[in-house]
């Protein structure tokens, strides 16, 4: 089995390859990356049963003698995020190929360079949940980083060149200070494989050992968004098509947090830090969710829950114990399935009526009973709603740290719960404004939000011309109607305007096509899966956890007799 490990890598790269040289058969491009995704979910299930089974899988990458060579390893932990990954990134590029951010058709994203970036990106994502030291981890980030930068930035629009801009910024000022820390790890011990790390460093003054944990801890909390170093996700994510800030939100800050489990389990098991990171974790719930309950759309909204619940997987690794870590395990898996489809769903509610304002959207429980359904169920998983997987996670991490008994965890308890209370009313007051309430709310609420501006004298409701009005109106296939007048910047005193409000709040007719539906629903159908299988799935992360905490299987799978 060991000469499969590196083929969740080594395929999107081929695949990537193939792709460009169909770049002018877009069909063929999408039957090449379809299949390389179809492979790598099965490959993916093969190592996770053989890791449960027989123990970490690993492969050894060159000519070199162990344990000088590139290893690649797939024990409980990674093989399960592995599988995660793979099964959302499938379902994301299925719902792409639909929602036109990579049809042919689409002339400001061509799919010739649509898909090959994606086929980067899975091979990222998976050689980070497969990198067995800490260059090949570098590795893994930098194509994470190349392939988001181009996805972040396709169709070349100011907001999306601006996000994309601050988003590698930062990435690179992380990647810098992680090629720092890769030197000084280097210099310190002389390797950079885990598995001979985790022998070495604990040989080392205390005073190194803590100065290279803070390292590492703060490039990972970056990538992770963890708080302080969340404040570029917000501005980042949102401008992206769906299904790019569906597969961002769902997958690249859950690399972070991997790369913070692997390295605290294996690398400092006994971490001075452990207090630090749960009042991280603290910071990090409650600073998110509140930014999230200030939001009046919706994929900002989502983009400040993502911040939050990352507070709620540190909590686990802070706690250091079996339990959190294995509660940690299961709340990553949980929430990157929740946090894609949900993304995915705000794209089908864009696509219906061209906004994800929460102060603009209404009546689509009535319009679109089937989105609301979608929305509904991960919404509801992600509040912690029993007895779905989001509730059963957040159990499991509040007994841990019950358990631990310290005053600290006692605070994290409170503020954990206080989270969940806060998400679950972010997530019903988006019900409510853009299910719930009818169409007609919502153009009163628009036409009062439109007169309360002109009151005040705003630029961009004032100084309108009847041909800026007909020139967006002209997009309203696309656009909605009260949308296309506050772009415009109309006043509801013009006549074109008050025309605008008086259509449908729809700015497509008829359902929505179902090559868009079909991936959501099975992303959902596999959400609500998590719950069913919530008790096996516990027992592989409980299993999972122990094994981190002993570091011996690791550690042997990977050197052997070569110490």
């Amino acid at each position: 089995m060991n000469y499969v490990v590196p083929l969740p890598v080594l395929l999107p790269l081929f695949g990537c390859g193939a792709a460009l040289m169909f770049s002018r058969r877009p069909r063929v491009q999408r039957a090449i990356t379809v299949s390389v995704l179809v492979a790598v979910v099965a490959i993916a299930s093969m190592l996770l049963v053989a890791a449960d089974r027989h123990g970490p899988q690993v492969a050894w990458l060159g000519s070199w003698p162990r344990p000088l060579g590139l290893a690649l390893v797939a024990d409980r932990v990674s093989a399960l995020m592995l599988l995660v990954s793979a099964i959302v990134t499938l379902a994301v590029l299925v719902y792409s190929l639909a929602q036109g951010g990579a049809s042919e058709d689409d002339e400001s994203t061509p799919v010739s360079i649509y898909h090959p970036t994606f086929m980067v990106l899975v091979a990222g994502v998976s050689n980070a949940f497969l990198a067995g030291d800490l260059f090949n981890l570098f590795v893994s980030f930098e194509m994470l980083l190349f392939a988001s930068y181009v996805l972040l930035t396709l169709g070349g629009t100011e907001s999306r060149i601006r996000a994309g801009t601050i988003y590698v910024v930062i990435n690179m000022v992380s990647s810098a200070l992680f090629l720092i820390a890769i030197a000084a790890v280097y210099a310190a011990t002389g390797s950079l494989n885990f598995a001979q790390l985790s022998e070495r460093l604990g040989d080392l003054p205390d005073g190194v050992a803590l100065t290279l944990q803070l390292l590492l801890l703060t490039v990972f909390a970056i990538k992770a968004a963890v708080f302080p170093l969340s404040f570029w996700l917000p501005d980042s994510y949102p401008t992206a098509p769906a299904p790019v800030t569906a597969v961002f939100a769902g997958l690249l800050t859950k690399v972070g947090v991997y790369a913070i489990l692997r390295t605290q389990t294996l690398l400092f098991p006994d971490s001075p830090l452990s207090n630090l990171l749960l009042w991280t974790a603290f910071a990090t719930m409650l600073v998110g969710i509140l930014g999230a309950v200030a939001q009046s759309d919706v994929k900002r909204m989502l983009s400040f829950t993502l911040v939050s619940h990352i507070g709620y997987m540190i909590l686990g690794i802070a706690l250091g114990s079996a339990e959190g870590l294995a509660g940690a395990t299961f709340y990553v898996v949980h929430h990157i399935t929740i946090q894609t489809v949900l993304f995915l769903v705000v794209g089908l509610i864009e696509y219906r009526t061209g906004t994800t304002s929460l102060l603009r959207l209404g009546g689509l429980a009535k319009t679109a009973p089937f989105i609301a359904i979608l929305f509904f169920i991960p919404a509801m998983n992600l509040a912690a709603i029993p007895p779905l997987s989001g509730y059963l996670g957040k159990i499991g991490l509040l007994q841990a740290a019950v358990a631990d008994g310290s005053t600290t965890a006692y605070v994290l308890v409170g503020g954990a719960v206080v989270t969940s209370l806060l998400t679950l009313y972010a997530m019903a007051k988006a019900w409510a404004l853009a299910f719930w309430r009818s169409e007609e709310q919502a153009r009163e609420m628009s036409k009062a939000l439109n007169e309360a501006a002109a009151e005040h004298d705003e630029p961009s409701l004032r100084h309108i011309t009847k041909r800026a009005v007909e020139k967006n109106a002209s997009e309203a296939d696309r656009v909605m109607p009260t949308d296309v007048a506050l772009a415009a910047g109309a006043t509801e005193e013009d006549e074109e305007v008050d025309d605008l409000y008086d259509k449908p709040l729809h700015a497509r007719e008829g359902a929505t096509p179902r090559t868009l539906m079909w991936p959501t629903t099975a992303l959902v159908a596999f959400s609500i899966a998590l719950t069913v299988v919530a008790g096996p799935l516990f027992g592989l992360t409980e299993r999972a956890s122990v094994d981190m905490k002993a570091r011996t299987p690791y550690v042997n799978a990977v050197l052997g007799d070569d110490r």
